[in-house]
């Protein structure tokens, strides 16, 4: 994504999200709320390693578009499991936010 269109859309990625949700965002909000979103299962307590599972199924979501994983089906539990198919290239802080908030603008175009 080049750095004009990036510049557009995640303030209006960032915009839809704090709306659809009445409050302000983050990247580390709007993760967990992409991986309840993807687990599919409703509003539910979690345990504190289960929202550290929720976030891991949001990055394996969003980075499946980009190739670095394939979803391969449900657990018993009717958690999404995935399967990594290439490495990350070593990123930077920066350059990792950066390819999240790509990410997220690509999914946040599917609703």
């Amino acid at each position: 994504m080049n750095e004009q269109d990036f510049e557009q859309l995640w303030p209006a990625t960032l915009a839809k999200f704090e709306a659809r949700f009445d409050q302000p965002m983050d990247i580390q909000a709007i993760l967990f709320l992409i991986g309840v979103n993807e687990l599919g299962q409703g509003p539910k307590k979690l345990s504190k390693d289960q929202k550290i599972d929720v976030l891991h199924v949001a990055v394996c979501s969003l980075l499946e578009p980009f190739g670095y994983y394939e979803y391969t089906g449900l657990d018993k539990d009717g958690w999404p499991h995935y399967v990594r198919n290439e490495k990350l290239p070593k990123l930077s802080p920066a350059e990792q936010e950066r390819l999240m908030q790509e990410a997220i603008i690509t999914y946040s175009r599917e609703w």
